[in-house]
């Protein structure tokens, strides 16, 4: 029988000393409460503690960063272009204490955060131009020829003739950027937090798109933009071939008029030549010459282009007279 109490008391003491301690684990924090109230300060370091059996609990809460994900908004940008907002953010419990007493737990915290950060997201969104929303502070546009380099290259990848996203604000002036937005969001969302014991730490935006009543009309700017460059670069095309072409027939008209004179000169040249050696050869015996030249003409006569009329005493006859004696 003694046995039997000895055992039931070790069993009670094991579950007395059980229940009065426990471990808080690295990367935790805990709150020990009493009929629902919180006792003493918060336990942030890990170790072994202690509490009152059936009377205390514990209520354990994360040291770490903790995810929040919002749901897509639809929101209109301050130059009315409706866009799908899609925003996360990074958040840690700060003071565990206050956090139990506003929020409860991570469940109502990540309700808060909702009406914090959807709320602060749409504020900023709705104030801003889209082209903020999509670029950074520091982005330049591109030229005209690196654009069509570019586009070159895509139609060469995909064979397709598929262009990437371009609309009317690729050359638009950026003053704040999409990261000087998000930090603008942080820091509004930031001074609604700690009254909940919550740190935000980071707010991003993941993804923005056009809604489908708008995506259509940005494709036909894109698809015009797209073309007012291609006609831009043909036009300069075919002024830079009238060029070439107008430089190259100058070219040619010089060369030709350099041959041309190249060529009188040595034809100048070699006539003047030729007179001299017909006329050194022939200067040896002008009867000759005188022959020579008569029966070449006699060979070329009759002409059935022309009519001679001559007389029997002219010179032409003078030879063919003279052969009859």
């Amino acid at each position: 029988m003694k046995g039997k109490i000895i055992i039931a008391v070790l069993v009670v003491l094991i579950f007395i000393a059980s229940s009065s301690f426990f471990i808080v684990e690295e990367g935790k924090q805990a709150i020990v409460t009493q009929f629902g109230r919180p006792i003493g300060e918060p336990i942030k370091k890990a170790g072994l503690n202690f509490k009152v059996p059936l009377i205390q609990k514990v209520q354990q809460f994360e040291k770490r960063l903790l995810k929040w994900d919002g749901s897509p908004n639809q929101i209109p940008t301050r130059d009315k272009k409706y866009i799908w907002v899609d925003t996360t953010a990074r958040w840690r419990i700060a003071d565990p204490l206050l956090f139990l007493k506003t929020v409860a737990n991570e469940r109502g915290a990540l309700s808060r955060l909702d009406d914090i950060i959807d709320s602060v997201v749409r504020d900023l969104t709705s104030s801003n131009l889209l082209v903020e929303m999509v670029r950074s502070a520091d982005w330049q546009p591109k030229p005209a020829w690196k654009l069509a380099q570019e586009m070159a290259q895509e139609a060469a990848l995909t064979k397709t003739g598929e262009e990437s996203e371009q609309t009317e604000a690729d050359q638009a002036e950026v003053k704040t950027g999409r990261l000087g937005i998000t930090r603008k969001m942080l820091a509004e969302a930031q001074k609604l937090t700690p009254s909940y014991g919550i740190e935000l730490v980071d707010i991003r935006i993941k993804r923005i798109n056009y809604v489908d009543s708008v995506r259509q009309r940005v494709f036909d700017r894109m698809i015009s933009e797209r073309q007012r460059i291609a006609a831009q670069l043909r036009s300069e095309g075919e002024g830079r071939r009238a060029e070439i072409l107008g430089q190259m027939q100058k070219e040619l008209a010089r060369i030709r008029s350099l041959a041309f004179r190249r060529a009188q000169e040595v034809k100048g040249a070699a006539d003047a030549e030729a007179t001299q050696i017909y006329g050194q050869a022939y200067s040896q015996d002008p009867e000759f010459y005188s022959l020579s030249r008569t029966l070449q003409a006699y060979e070329d006569y009759p002409n059935q282009a022309s009519t001679m009329v001559l007389t029997t005493n002219s010179d032409f006859f003078k030879y063919l007279k003279g052969s009859n004696r």
